[in-house]
């Protein structure tokens, strides 16, 4: 009874095995195609956005509430940051890094066909010494040696293309960068980002290593990252379809089905890695502006006796940055020994397992089973499965990669989108208590206009400072070409801040405010900007020397202008118009003022801004350099103590710290007889308490007189 029940069975299994025999071409076919839209499915699946988890959201609001960084992710953000930076290094398909893409992904698909012949090869190499064929040997090794020369030529294109990829890459991003970063003249108001960024602004404090550093890993990162997806995709498919063909597809199959259930448990495992990165790059770059703080304050920090103080705030950055690299590290330890674990042994194994499926098993259309033929099979088939398996695991590889890559495109996208906001006057800047509520917030919603004119007028205009200080509620004066403006006041009362707005620096947050535009201006502060490069560079600062010659003035013209200022022998002194020196070491601060006050003689503007510009030189040169400056036609905006600067000045703006000011025409003898009238009263009063206390002794002297 149960030996009739079995033979049915085996003939339905039997039937079944000769109908499979008969269609496995055409199985064989639909597995393997199967297998290549698995695996493209599978890779896009990996990189693809994954979908923001409400756990993350709330990890993300405490991070912002406890002033860290966000978590950086693969993810929809970082596909749409990564989408907008591509359309900035490839501009169209016929750029130059287009170009580079196309030679690199040829390159890449010629080194794989290599690979394919050489797996081939390699197993000719051995089933020719198992058969002792010393001939076929030979000219194995000969083919071994000659694919060689094109193999070698491959793997070194294309380590050059790839650096040339990433270098055209920095270059496009750094040329896009400085462009926003830097501006020119025909920008107006929505230029200066590199001092809104720094000024106007809290989200970037390090925008010097983000556009140095940061870019440069990111162009080397967006370049392998290609090549870390593109071509172990394409080693996949192709190396396993090879393989397909000499241990079957079913074989094919079972190893695709034990590597991805692995692969789930190593992606489980796999930790947010473009969150550490970008972490890293942070706090390097905070690390990086607390030393260059210690250089730009070097004298006052010495003065101060701030050593020790310095070195605490110092090793507290690199501590953290280390605490934190520690954490990574560890992480990364077990993280690789889980990887080589599975990709390297797992996957190892189920590879031999592969391999010997026609040595247990006879597969349809494979005839020749002597002991060349299986070795020659089996070392085809592991070189094969080798580079399948190197493939597959560089696929893995290249989610941690695109972790990486996401961190390090999270900090450029941060300063393409900060800067951008900067041109369209978007600030995030912390402000001080009470700057958003009643009147103050009224004001600091605000914004005022800006109109071209060819005088100075203020009408009703709010002085507010970047972090929401409103120094002055309503400000209004009208200053005339050739009518010269004398500003005094206590520190903090707004003299600078006037001269931001007139700058184009800060944004105006109410009223009118009519003027020329700012390269009218030109500014001469207490301690000026002396430029990287030659003496006469100094001179027609912002110009080059060609801009210099396309106007007709040549060295001797510049000479004449240092006449002005009694600096005529310094070319001579130093070497001549084309020497270079550290120029804010080697001259003295009066010799600083005297090449700025040249420099504007060179300019010529309509206006120009004088913060404290002559406190370094002696009075005679002052006056010598003011009465030049007004034949030159230039109107003087002056910020001075010195009463002997009052003489040539028609009008005065005197602030009184308080929020109050006056504005009205300048008497320069008048309000010089009253100053010294003032300190003539000022010293009558010191004297009355020392007249007071002769008096008392006086008195006891006499009491006691009488007494006697």
């Amino acid at each position: 009874m149960l030996t009739s029940k079995l033979r049915p069975l085996d003939q339905r299994v039997k039937q079944f095995a000769q109908v499979y025999t008969a269609h496995r071409p055409l199985v064989q076919r639909g597995l393997t195609v199967g297998f290549v839209l698995y695996v493209l499915t599978a890779a896009y699946r990996g990189i693809a956005a994954r979908p923001t988890t409400r756990r993350d959201k709330e990890k993300d609001a405490a991070a912002r509430k406890d002033g860290k960084p966000a978590r950086v992710a693969v993810d929809a953000i970082f596909y749409q940051r990564l989408g907008i930076i591509l359309r900035i290094v490839i501009p169209n398909i016929r750029s130059k890094e287009a170009m580079l893409l196309f030679m690199h992904s040829s390159l890449l698909v010629f080194r794989t066909a290599i690979s394919l012949y050489v797996a081939a090869l390699d197993g000719k190499i051995v089933a020719s010494l198992v058969r002792g064929q010393s001939l076929q040997f030979l000219l194995n090794i000969i083919r071994w040696l000659l694919v060689a020369i094109p193999a070698t030529w491959t793997n070194s294109w294309l380590s050059y293309v790839q650096n040339k990829l990433a270098l055209a890459y920095r270059t496009r991003l750094t040329k896009e960068v400085l462009k926003l970063y830097l501006g020119d003249e025909a920008d107006g108001p929505e230029g200066k980002v590199y001092y809104k960024l720094s000024n106007l602004d809290d989200r970037i404090k390090n925008a010097d290593q983000m556009i140095t550093h940061d870019i440069q890993r990111f162009s080397t990162h967006l370049a392998v990252i290609y090549a870390n997806l593109a071509k172990p995709v394409l080693d996949v498919i192709l190396y396993n379809y090879q393989l397909s063909q000499n241990v079957g597809a079913e074989g094919l199959v079972l190893l695709t089905v034990l590597v991805q259930t692995s692969a789930v448990l190593l992606r489980a495992l796999t930790p947010s890695f473009g969150t550490y990165t970008a972490q890293s790059a942070a706090l390097a770059g905070s690390l990086r502006h607390t030393h260059s703080r210690l250089s730009e304050f070097a004298e006052e920090i010495a003065f101060f006796g701030g050593e020790e103080t310095e070195k605490r705030l110092i090793e507290r950055e690199y501590a953290a940055l280390v605490q934190h690299e520690q954490g990574v590290m560890n992480k990364r330890w077990w993280y690789g020994c889980a990887e080589e674990g599975i990709v390297k042994w797992l996957w190892g194994s189920f590879g031999l397992v592969v391999c010997a499926i026609p040595v247990f098993f006879k597969l349809p259309g494979i005839s020749n089973f002597d002991l060349g033929s299986r070795t020659e099979g089996f070392v085809t088939n592991r070189r094969l499965l080798l580079s399948s398996s190197d493939a597959i695991g560089r696929v893995m590889y290249s989610y941690k990669d695109l972790a990486e890559l996401a961190g390090y495109t999270s900090r450029v996208s941060l300063l393409l989108d900060t800067m951008s906001d900067m041109r369209k006057g978007k600030f995030e800047k912390g402000l001080v208590s009470g700057a958003t509520e009643g009147e103050n917030g009224r004001i600091l919603r605000g914004r005022g206009q800006v109109l071209p004119s060819d005088d100075i007028q203020f009408e009703s205009v709010p002085i507010v400072t970047p972090n929401g200080d409103i120094l002055l509620r309503s400000l209004t004066f009208h200053v005339k070409p050739g009518e010269h403006l004398l500003i005094v006041g206590p520190n903090g009362s707004g003299k600078s801040s006037l001269f931001r707005i007139l700058g184009g620096l800060w944004p105006v947050y109410g009223g009118i405010v009519r003027k020329p535009p700012a390269s009218d201006f030109m500014l001469i502060p207490q301690r000026p900007y002396l430029s990287l490069g030659t003496l006469r560079d100094q001179v027609i600062y912002p110009h080059s020397q060609q801009d210099m010659e396309a106007c007709g003035i040549t060295d001797a013209d510049l000479l004449a202008v240092l006449e002005r200022v009694q600096m005529g022998s310094i070319v001579e002194r130093e070497g001549g118009w084309d020497v270079t020196h550290e120029w804010r070491d080697a001259l003295s601060g009066g010799d600083k003022q005297k090449i700025a006050w040249a420099r504007l003689f060179y300019h010529r503007p309509k206006y120009a801004i004088l913060d404290e510009a002559t406190s370094l030189v002696p009075p005679d040169m002052e006056g010598t350099m003011m009465e030049q400056a007004t034949a030159l036609g230039i109107t003087l905006l002056t910020v001075s103590h010195r009463p002997s600067l009052w003489k040539y000045h028609s009008t005065i703006l005197q602030l009184d710290g308080q929020g109050g000011y006056i504005f009205t025409k300048l008497d320069a003898e008048r309000r010089l007889a009253l100053q010294e009238e003032k300190q003539e009263l000022e010293m009558k009063l010191l004297e009355i308490p020392k007249m007071k206390a002769r008096l008392a002794e006086l008195r006891l002297i006499a009491d006691a007189n009488r007494s006697i």
